[in-house]
């Protein structure tokens, strides 16, 4: 049985993880709208993988007893100046992702919940790879600045992702 403290930190991880896939998705169709379908692709699989997170740490409270909680998803931004912006804006928010994770991680371990982090290791390890992938994007985005022709390529790169199911 989980303890109060634990069941409640899981419901605001589910919550912001279906506040995490609302953006990404506001984000897609934002740079759809702007005619960068490959953009749109990268933002919306962003958004599949945000929910896929959302509904492990769900399937994974009701396993353990525990009640989920589902509150208001709150605003999120519609419309960003710049893809460099975007992407800064995908990485600040990955980092805000990730502190919540940690803290959630060290909430478990001062609970002695060795399930639950065990059950975050997953989402640890998301993370790191989550915030080196935005790394990689927005070194790129510098590298082509405001060159129409490599942006262009990047938004034909950005069309070949594919979803993968992460494995939490």
């Amino acid at each position: 049985m989980l303890s109060k403290k634990i069941e409640d930190a899981l419901n605001e991880q589910i919550n912001a993880e279906f506040w995490s896939g609302y953006l990404y998705l506001s984000m897609s169709c934002h740079f759809a709208d702007k005619g960068l379908d490959g953009v749109a692709n990268w933002f919306r699989i962003q958004f599949q993988e945000e929910q896929a997170h959302a509904l492990a740490l769900l399937d994974y409270l009701h396993a353990r007893g525990g009640k989920v909680v589902l509150s208001s998803i709150a605003d999120v931004p519609t419309s960003w100046e710049s893809l460099k912006d975007a992407f800064t804006a995908t990485y600040d928010h990955e980092r805000k992702v990730t502190r919540m994770i940690n803290n959630l991680y060290g909430l478990a371990e001062e609970e002695k919940d060795y399930a639950t982090r065990q059950k975050l290791n997953g989402f640890v390890a998301e993370q790191v790879e989550e915030e080196e992938n935005v790394t990689h994007i927005i070194d790129s985005l510098n590298l082509i600045g405001e060159d129409g022709a490599g942006l262009y390529q990047f938004d034909l790169q950005m069309a070949q992702r594919k979803y993968n199911a992460p494995n939490l």
